[in-house]
Formats: structure tokens, sequence, C-alpha cells
């Protein structure tokens, strides 16, 4: 009985995760049209899946046993679990990183180093730097935010433009780093590893970055070059990221990697004094509770995924899409709009990715389409939307830096890395012999 439940397609089965996404989008859009700051991010993710959760118990069939048992199967999947505990260590290695003093000495260094004629240039490759190094768009726009809107009006370089310099800098480094949410969840819901993952989309990506870099060198230099100044910095205390990107690169396991980088980073703190023993292990639990949310989230929907699927609602997704899908290329243009569509929906970027990582999964499956390319797609088209969006934490947030002087409209047709990141993706589908040679070079580095 329970094999022909889990196989039959149903769009009964697909309800509970439509009540998590409709609740959170409705909920955004009410409060954003109250005049809410942040209206996106005001009903935690956690408590809109747990009503996907009440709802798939009162309609799915089954005893309340069979049904927990179910959920709970969801959530103890080894990917989930894999997935939450990569959450934590990643959030304690960046908030240990940070409180001694990594970020700071980084964006010293950068703005010391880079030519004040290139102000919206270095403040690119800066936010990449940082968002890579520490997996968060948002650290690196809190981090840049302020420096950008004053070297902007100093330098004459429209505002506009330096703000947009910076969302493509953070959103290159949220999309590529190892350490990111986003990467986290696109490569476990697709089972591949993070390295194999960073090489298919850093050569997509990259090509972006650099015409990005060529575009800003013509169009963004400044009226009046501003003063340079030196910032203090300390290169020991970039070092930790250097480290972790390295060591990520070149295929060391994760938890390795994190748990090093978390050790390394506290070393340096003791040696200049900025923690105690005691500090120390606070910086660490704060970073795991900075993951609460996200961690809690995979748990629930792992499980509602779980339920949705034995009730066929994942099935009917599949078979749904599956009729619009003529081979490989309409199956991975088939997975970047669902994830772009779902980011759309949820104004999260790794939201998106868990809600539709299972499904994207079976779709590159079913069309025989490589699982590390899924990855890079789910990762890449989320970021670029979520890059984008008006009511997304990260354009709400660069905004905010500058008050009433800058808006959405203005900013958005200058978001050229995403727009390119997103024109370079459709090539590499639409091309195959550009996926077939950038899978076969990848193959030969592996053996």
């Amino acid at each position: 009985m329970e094999n022909k439940i889990e196989n039959k397609a149903s769009f009964k089965g697909l309800i509970p995760f439509l009540v998590f996404i409709l609740l959170y989008l409705g909920t955004g859009i009410f409060l954003n049209i109250q005049g809410v700051e942040l209206a996106f991010y005001q009903l935690p993710g956690p408590v809109a899946a747990f009503a996907g959760i009440v709802i798939a118990f009162i309609i799915f069939r089954g005893t309340i046993t069979e049904k927990f048992n179910t959920f709970l199967e969801g959530c103890g999947h080894p990917d989930i679990i894999t997935m939450c505990i990569i959450y934590l260590l990643a959030g304690a290695f960046a908030i240990v990183s940070k409180a001694m003093g990594g970020v700071d000495s980084t964006v010293n260094l950068g703005i010391t180093y880079i030519p004040p004629h290139y102000i919206a240039v270095g403040l690119f490759i800066i936010g990449a730097f940082i968002s890579t190094a520490t997996g968060t768009s948002v650290g690196a726009i809190v981090a840049l935010g302020p420096i950008a809107v004053g070297l902007g009006e100093k330098s004459g370089v429209p505002m506009p433009l330096i703000l947009a310099a910076v969302m493509g800098g953070a959103m290159f480094g949220d999309n590529l780093s190892v350490i990111s949410d986003t990467t986290i969840a696109a490569t476990k819901t697709q089972g591949v590893e993070m390295k194999d993952k960073f090489r298919i989309n850093s050569y997509i990506a990259l090509p972006a970055a650099i015409l990005t870099i060529i575009l800003l060198f013509i169009f963004a230099r400044p009226d009046v070059v501003p003063e340079a100044v030196s910032h203090e910095y300390n290169l020991l205390k970039v070092l930790p990221y250097v480290f972790v990107l390295v060591m990520a690169l070149v295929g060391v396991n994760v938890f390795v990697v994190l748990t090093s980088g978390i050790l390394l980073s506290g070393i340096i703190g003791f040696i200049y004094g900025d923690f105690t023993l005691l500090s120390y292990g606070k910086e660490i639990y704060n970073g795991f509770t900075n993951m609460t949310e996200i961690f809690v989230l995979s748990l629930l929907t792992g499980g509602m995924a779980q339920m949705v699927t034995r009730e066929g609602g994942i099935d009917w997704v599949i078979n749904t899409v599956q009729k619009f899908i003529v081979g490989k290329k309409s199956a991975k243009l088939g997975i970047g709009l669902l994830v772009s569509l779902a980011d759309i929906a949820v104004a999260n970027n790794t939201v998106a990715i868990i809600i539709t990582g299972g499904i994207s999964k079976k779709i590159s499956e079913n069309n025989k389409v490589d699982l590390r390319e899924s990855a890079a797609f789910l990762d890449i088209f989320s970021c670029v939307f979520q890059g984008m969006i008006p009511y997304g934490a990260q354009m709400l947030i660069l905004l905010g830096f500058a008050g009433d002087k800058v808006s959405p409209t203005q900013l958005i047709p200058l978001l050229w890395y995403q727009l390119l990141l997103a024109v370079f993706t459709i090539i590499y589908i639409a091309v195959p012999q550009i996926s077939n040679k950038t899978l076969s070079f990848i193959d030969k580095k592996q053996s």
C-alpha cells in the first residue's frame, strides 16, 4: 500500500508546499503594503514551513503514527543532517573570524591598496573576496555599504553604479563560496562534491565577473579622485579565509576544513588578545545560533518533503514539468526556471534551493543531466534573482545605506554582474559543446 501511495502522482500531495510558499509570500506582500521594513523577513521561514506540515498531517492518508514516522524519516535523512551540521560549522567560522577582526582587516586591506580612480572596480573585487571568504552576501554588503556610499559621494561616480558594484561583488561570492548557505544546500540536495560544483560554477561566473570589471573600468571613472587613505589591517587576520578557501578547493573534507578554520581563527584571536577561552567558546556558539533559522527550516522542509514525496506531490510536479521538457537543454532551463520562481516567491535563495532541490535532482536524473551542473544551476539562478529583487534582504539593506538617494528602479538596470551571469549560464546551456568540454576537463583533473 505504501508503494502505491509513494509512486502515484497527486496534486493533493503538493498542497503543504503551496501552503508554505503562499503563507511566506502572502505575509511578505501584506507587510510590504503596510510599509513594514524588511517585510519579507518578518515571518520566520520555519513557522511557515510548520504550517505546511500541519496541513500535511491533516489531509494526507494514513495514521498519525505513519505520517509522523514519514516526517521523521525526512528530517533524519543523511543529506539533511549533513547540511545542518555544515550550516553550524560555517556559522561558527564566520562569527569567530569576524570577531577576531578578519572582516575589518580584509576590507581595510582592499581599500588601502585599490587605486582611488578605480573605486567601483575595487568595491566589486573586495565585495567578491569578502563574500567568497565568509559565505554571505549580506555580510559583505553590511561591511562595504557605508564605505561605498561615502566614496561615491566624494568621487562623483553615480551612486547607483557604486551600489551596483557592491551588490555584484557580494552576489559573486554568495554564488561561489564553498561555505555559502546556497552552495551547501545546492550540493547536498544534488548529492555532489562542493569542489566539483565550484569548478563548473566558476567557468560560468568568472567570465561574467571579468566582463563586469571591464565595464566598471570604462563607465565608472570618478569625476573627482578621492584622496588615498591608508587603513589599519593585519594580514594574519585575513589568513583563515584564504586557508578555508584553498583547503576546500583542493578537496579536503568540508567538516575538517571548517573545523580547522574555526581553530585557526581562534588561535589568531588568542595571539592578539581578541578572545579569552570563554569568549571564544561564546563566539562559536553565537555562530551556531546565527544558523538556527536555516537549521530548523532545513529539518522541517526535509520532513515535509518526505511526506509530500510519499503522497505523490513531487511526482506530480515532475510529470507536469516533464511535459515541457525535451532533452537536456530544456531540463536545465526548467531547473533554472523552477528555482528562480521559488526565489522570487520566498525572497531567500537558500530556501528556494531547499524547496526545489529534490525536484531538480529527479528532473536531472530523468533527463541525464549531470548533477554537478544541476547544483551549479540551482545556485546561479537563485543568486541572480536574489541579487535583483527589490524586496530581497540584500537590496533593502544596501539601499538603506544610501537613504532616499537611490531607488530599486535606478539600481536594477546597472546590476551588470547578475545580468551577465544569467546570460553566460544560458549560453552554457544552449551550447552543448561548452558543457561537454567543461565536464570532460573536470573529469580529467580528478583522474
